[in-house]
């Protein structure tokens, strides 16, 4: 189980300490996806980012007995100067995993072809994305975390992301950032919207929708 504990995140701004949110409480029992909703600001991809590590929280804790993912479409880990497969091979060795398995795992997914071998600066935005996601799924969390990354690639890469996360992981626990209101009742059992500063959990979908466009201009 994932336990987020009284979780706030505050940045320091030129007119002082600004608070995204405050007193965040959420479990995600494995196995579990939960839609993650709010305006643009709210804080979304800053709440996966300290689910995930890369962020700490302000105030509160999160605890975990699960391994979890970065958020799929964060790059910002990779070392600019080495290659795809490079990187692929530190993040191997990092998570224990054998590298000549990690690498041709996630060529095969990512299909970077010849970019493997190239510098991760030399990649677009796209092609790093699905690095990202490829590794991921090469290291196979307990948990992923999910920001509007499947809209990557052509329809049917799209579609590959899909299979791979909902059909062959579906025994995976998932926290999911979305726009989009069918992609979110279709994959997620449960939703938190972030408005008024916090995180209010709901069960149903059409009662977290409602909650969400009555504050989606706060």
């Amino acid at each position: 189980m994932i336990q987020l504990q009284n979780v706030g995140k505050a940045y320091e701004t030129r007119r002082g300490h600004r608070w995204v949110f405050r007193n965040v409480d959420l479990s995600i029992k494995r196995g579990e996806k939960i839609g993650i909703l709010g305006r643009n600001g709210a804080g979304k991809s800053t709440l996966i980012r300290m689910i995930s590590g890369i962020e700490l929280p302000t105030q509160g804790r999160i605890v975990t007995d699960m391994s979890i993912s970065w958020p799929l479409a964060f790059s910002g880990a990779f070392q600019q100067s080495l290659t795809g497969a490079d990187n692929v091979r530190f993040i191997s060795r990092v998570y224990g995993k054998d590298p000549v398995e990690m690498i041709g795992l996630v060529d095969e997914f990512a299909e970077l072809g010849r970019y493997m071998d190239e510098p991760i600066k030399s990649y677009s935005s796209g092609m790093r994305a699905r690095l990202g996601f490829g590794i991921s799924l090469a290291v196979d969390f307990d948990c992923f975390l999910i920001d509007e990354i499947v809209a990557v690639g052509d329809a049917r890469f799209q579609q590959k992301c899909r299979d791979e996360m909902f059909i062959k992981r579906k025994d995976r626990a998932m926290v999911i950032v979305s726009h989009n209101d069918n992609y979110i009742r279709e994959h997620c059992d449960s939703a938190g919207v972030l408005a008024q500063g916090t995180l209010t959990g709901f069960a149903d979908m059409d009662e977290a929708y409602a909650f969400y466009k009555a504050h989606e201009r706060e």
